[in-house]
């Protein structure tokens, strides 16, 4: 009894592993950076953010010891950065990627506003990365008296706003820090024009602000990847978005995981309509989150979702035997393991009078089965003493179509594999004589 729960046990686990899956994405913070007011708005140098613009930071979260290797988007998962308002680029020194500043454009006017892309890194020449605010602990060498004042030469400095919507002040704290072990060294494609050299996305400056940017040709990739600043938490920060609008965004990331002493890359897609080999689809990966239920003891739940939504947790999983045919048919069941599944003569490895005492209470009860089937019918029947069986099939017409003048002796669990290739497919009746008494078995040949 014992061994047989241990069975139970194990072939949940089983199925519970197959529906969730192994992710080393953890989940895609939005931070909320900074929000501009009117003192921001006066500037005119970088071509005017507007008060009540928001900078958001997104961090992807990964499991400790993984790296980021690349944010891409290709014709089956494109790359979206999406506002329902057009995103701030300062005009004079916006860059479409973060590592190309250097630490002193941050302290002009409303360049530490500006919207841009990156696989953790700030800053050029410094080993500077992004972590949270409340996660920084260096201080901040931006907004406020270390800010130049804008085109209208404020006295204390832009960026000094302290609504509640953001935290901590950039004027505390800048959500930046310096950390040495990971490279500098990048690629990057689909992002400048080859003839120009200028910057053809909305990421830049030169073209007029726009809202969206849709790539199916574009990535950037840090040579040996990138791992948060803070080991344990692992957020790699990937983009700055300033905009007074609402946010879409669908990522796809190749991250390295630890494999040994070395590491292997592992793609994750925000799309799943088409997954090519070596691809995994992340829930996180597509924001706004999608909700749903996230219990996999429920038949609703599914692993694109993000984030809960109890509500839609409604149906319990109840294991079981769903095939009508087997002995041990569990009704209440709504999720099938065929492997519980026992019948006359094949209960895998289970004691068949445990799990089915039925059969020894019918002496003249056989068993047919799967049903309906496509290829072959298994025959069985206990036996009490030796007995010649003879079968034959019949059409719908009441022709035989197929027969066997005997089985052989058969004595006890006896169980017979019939081929029934030569049969078309249709409704068949199964026609047992046993020492001249007849029994009778309808069957569906698929």
């Amino acid at each position: 009894m014992k061994q047989r729960k241990i069975k139970y046990i194990v072939l949940f686990l089983l199925v519970l592993f197959s529906k969730l899956g192994f992710s080393q994405i953890e989940n895609l913070i939005i931070e909320t950076y900074y929000v501009s007011d009117a003192n921001d708005a006066t500037d005119t140098t970088g071509g005017g953010v507007e008060a009540g613009t928001k900078t958001y930071r997104i961090f992807v979260d990964l499991k400790p010891n993984c790296k980021l290797k690349r944010v891409f988007g290709n014709e089956f998962h494109p790359l979206v950065f999406k506002s329902t308002e057009n995103f701030f680029n300062n005009k004079v020194d916006g860059q479409t990627l973060a590592k190309n500043f250097n630490r002193l454009l941050l302290k002009e006017n409303t360049v530490a506003l500006d919207t841009w892309i990156t696989i953790g890194q700030i800053t050029t020449r410094d080993t500077l990365f992004g972590v949270q605010k409340i996660y920084d602990t260096n201080g901040s060498f931006i907004g406020g008296n270390n800010n130049d004042g804008g085109s209208s030469q404020i006295a204390a400095g832009l960026l000094i706003n302290n609504t509640n919507q953001i935290g901590i002040p950039l004027t505390t704290s800048d959500g930046i820090d310096y950390k040495v072990s990971d490279s500098t060294s990048w690629f990057v494609y689909g992002k400048i024009n080859e003839v120009t050299a200028l910057d053809s996305t909305i990421f830049g400056y030169a073209l007029p602000p726009a809202k969206e940017f849709i790539s199916n040709n574009s990535g950037w990739l840090s040579s040996r990847g990138s791992s948060g600043v803070n080991a344990q938490k692992n957020e790699v920060l990937i983009a700055q978005l300033s905009t007074k609008g609402e946010l879409t965004l669908k990522l796809n990331l190749e991250v390295e995981i630890p494999d040994g002493d070395n590491f292997r890359t592992v793609t994750y897609v925000a799309n799943g309509d088409t997954l090519l080999e070596g691809e995994q689809i992340s829930p996180f990966l597509s924001y706004p989150f999608v909700c749903g239920c996230r219990d996999a003891d429920y038949l609703e739940y599914k692993n694109i979702y993000a984030c809960d939504n109890l509500d839609s947790c409604k149906t319990k999983i109840v294991l079981g035997c769903m095939d009508t045919s087997a002995c041990n048919y569990n009704s209440k069941a709504n999720y099938n393991l065929s492997s519980l599944c026992c019948y006359p003569g094949y209960c895998n490895n289970r004691n068949l009078s445990s799990v089915c005492p039925q059969f020894e209470d019918d002496a003249n009860k056989f068993y047919l089965f799967p049903n309906p089937t496509s290829q072959y019918i298994n025959f069985n029947m206990w036996l009490t003493k030796q007995e010649e069986l003879k079968y034959s099939i019949l059409n719908l017409y009441g022709v035989e179509v197929q027969a066997e003048t005997s089985m052989g002796a058969a004595f006890g669990d006896f169980y017979k594999e019939i081929d029934l290739l030569n049969l078309q497919a249709g409704v068949y009746l199964f026609k047992l004589n046993r020492n001249g008494n007849f029994y009778k078995k309808v069957f569906i040949k698929r």
